[in-house]
This record gives C-alpha cells, structure tokens and sequence, in this order.
C-alpha cells in the first residue's frame, strides 16, 4: 500500500469521521490508527478489540475516554466518544485533528 492520508475529517452527531485517500484492507488497521492516534498527544489506549471486519481502539485523552472505529466492509472510520462524561471533549479532539491533517 502506498503512503495513505487523510482526504477529510468531519464532525455530525457527536461523531468525528475520518475518510482517507485510497481504499485500505485490515491489514492496513494498524498503520491508520497510528497515522491518527501519533497526532493526539498524551493519548493512552486502554484496549483493542479485533472483528472480523472490524477494529475499536479504546484510547484515554484528557481524561475523556474515546473509541477509534475502523469497518473494512463500508471503509468506514469514525471517533465517538466512550460516555456522556467524555462527549464535551469531542469538539476539541475534531479541532486537533483538523489542525493536524490540514493540508
């Protein structure tokens, strides 16, 4: 796989969906999660659980608990916050996001 980017980063619903610039297989889960999670400083992931299709990486960032969601099938990718406790945390996690991957 060539070297993948983010194509655009939106925010609806209390949900940060992420899009890249080419397809990407499972394989490719981990090498996405970091080109996300290494632009988030202090982040701690607590957990990984691995599907079929399907991968959520349970992270810890300004003691607000978040999940990074990669679907294989739908090449969907999205952060959504863990709880209501973490959910006002969430626009500043888009803004960061946004500062980091502008091109």
């Amino acid at each position: 796989m060539r070297q993948v980017t983010v194509q655009s980063i939106t925010f609806f619903d209390e949900k940060i969906a992420i899009i890249f610039d080419q397809n990407w297989f499972d394989e490719d889960i981990i090498m996405l999660r970091q080109l996300l999670l290494n632009t988030i400083p202090y982040h701690q992931v607590k957990e990984v659980t691995l599907g079929a299709d399907r991968e959520n990486i349970r992270f810890v960032w300004l003691a607000a608990e978040f999940v990074l969601n990669f679907d294989f099938y739908s090449q969907s990718c999205w952060i959504c916050p863990q709880d209501e406790i973490s959910t006002p945390k969430i626009q500043s996690l888009y803004d960061l996001l946004m500062q980091s991957h502008a091109r």
